[in-house]
């Protein structure tokens, strides 16, 4: 679309080579504010010659930056660290204006991004090979890994500053160029993040942000000079880019949507599992791919659990991601408030039990604001739509089930396999639980089991096209490859034509 915003407000740019872009954009894109509906910063949206132009840049880069010395890289890291951690706060400021999640949560987002670049500050140790001496007469065999080239980061709304740093500082550190294309509903902090890099030290093309919408994204998995595409987004979304990707010889992790369940067994602490279950599907609004969706209560746990939600739920804050009293701010965009609200009407018209209904919510002084208050359903089954898909906002389904060896059943049959936890005490059921389930990222006792930097993240099914997770050491796989050498110095015994294969 083109923009109608007033002269006043200022226009992102793409980020190329250590600095801002100022080649004339053919479309803007409108940013908002979700609390508010204002229009706060435009957004160009990049044509393929500006992709191609991109990712010459990274490209020219790749030569001088692969041969950097691993020391060197890591330095720059470390460097980033620190400029990140001076700056988290306004980072998670600008983070809370374009996405709208309260403060604390974007605060949260910052620091768990932090993480992955303490973890890439180890690249030096992470990315050694191995060495085995000897393995046939006078022959030593080893191995090393090598960065891709230019590689690429699709990025969702939902974490404009996290999700970018489960990718980029792995994928630099392990000595790859990088081009980031994040989200258009909330761009600004990727160029703050370009601005800090760039004063970390990270020479100019190493690290670019090219901005845009599926235009941008076509080109980018089509294009030669890209070895690799690293995405996150819907299912649809997910199977387009690891298809049209991989079609193009380009090593491809594609993550993909999410209905993560919460089961309650009977023996459950009831009071840990309301709370769990308050913060883990109205955080951030719901709009997080680790958000939990069902509440699975087996037995009679739903009678016991149903009455603390609703006493928990009463007493949500729901405003301005900026105002200090907020536990939940707004949906991303006009756009996204219709759509949730438009799934809780299509569960109360299929039968399923409205206990709290957030389409009612009005917040003072803001009504232009994209608001959808935090939503209960009960008697939810498996055929309805709220079930099924994917809604990605502040509702939370029950659904009851008799047994333990149904609820696992239940999670088992969905389509999407990203996140799933169980409240219990009995310590059997739990390791029978996680052995049995068919999830990628399991909690026990905690709702939104999201590793930490040294493990992955990934899910199963519909969750993730690809072979590998995010960070952790499958993220040091994925933006390297491997070599093994076998090599032999000259000896005189060992001279002599032998056409026979190896033998010791």
């Amino acid at each position: 679309m083109t923009t109608t915003s007033a002269p006043s407000v200022t226009a992102l740019t793409h980020w190329v080579d250590g600095a801002r872009d100022e080649t004339p954009a053919e479309r803007l894109l409108d940013v908002h504010n979700p609390a508010t509906g204002e229009v706060v910063t435009r957004v160009p949206m990049a044509t393929v010659a500006d992709v191609d132009r991109v990712v010459a840049a990274a490209k020219a880069a790749l030569p001088g930056w692969r041969e950097t010395s691993m020391t060197k890289r890591a330095q720059v890291m470390f460097a980033f660290r620190e400029q990140l951690n001076a700056r988290k706060a306004e980072l998670a400021e600008v983070v809370t204006r374009e996405h709208g999640k309260v403060h604390e949560d974007a605060m949260g987002e910052v620091t768990r991004g932090l993480e992955v670049v303490e973890f890439a500050c180890g690249m030096p140790h992470l990315i050694k090979g191995e060495h085995a001496e000897q393995v046939s007469g006078g022959i030593d065999i080893w191995s090393i890994r090598q960065p891709l080239g230019v590689v690429a980061g699709i990025t969702p709304f939902n974490f404009p500053a996290m999700v970018p740093m489960w990718m980029f500082p792995i994928a630099i550190a392990a000595g790859n160029t990088f081009v980031l294309k994040p989200s258009e509903k909330d761009p600004s902090a990727a160029n703050l993040i370009a601005c800090m890099l760039k004063d970390a030290g990270l020479p100019p093309g190493v690290f670019n942000v090219l901005h845009g919408d599926a235009v941008a994204v076509n080109r980018l998995i089509e294009h030669p000079d890209v070895a690799a595409i690293s995405s996150v987004s819907s299912t649809p979304v997910a199977r387009h880019v690891y298809e049209t990707a991989t079609k193009q010889g380009k090593r491809v992790q594609a993550l993909g949507g999410a209905k993560n369940h919460m089961v309650v067994l009977p023996d459950a602490d009831m009071d840990l599992a309301a709370d769990a279950a308050i913060g883990a599907a109205f955080g951030s609004a719901g709009q997080r791919c680790m958000a939990v969706s069902v509440l699975v209560a087996v037995g009679d746990a739903a009678d016991r659990l149903r009455p603390k939600l609703e006493e928990r739920m009463a007493k949500l804050t729901t405003g301005p991601g900026n105002q200090a009293s907020s536990e939940m701010g707004p949906l991303v965009t006009a756009e996204a408030r219709d759509r949730v609200a438009d799934y809780v009407a299509q569960g109360e018209a299929a039968g399923a039990d409205l206990v709290v209904d957030g389409r009612t919510l009005r917040v003072d002084g803001h009504d232009d604001g994209f608001w959808v208050g935090p939503t209960l359903f009960d008697n939810v089954t498996t055929d309805m739509s709220i079930y099924r898909e994917e809604i990605f906002g502040p509702v939370l389904d029950i659904v009851r089930v008799d047994s333990y060896a149904d609820a696992l059943e239940m999670v088992n049959a969905s389509e999407y396999a990203n996140g799933v936890a169980i409240f219990t005490n009995d310590g059997g059921a739990a390791r029978r639980f996680q052995h049995e389930v068919e999830v990628g990222m399991i909690g026990i006792n905690v709702p939104v089991p999201v590793p930490m930097a040294y493990f992955s993240f990934g899910g199963w099914k519909a969750s993730l096209f690809g072979d590998t997770h995010m960070h952790g050491m499958e993220g040091v796989r994925f933006f390297t490859r491997a070599k093994a050498i076998t090599g032999r110095w000259p000896d005189p015994s060992h001279r002599g034509v032998n056409l026979g294969f190896p033998t010791n």
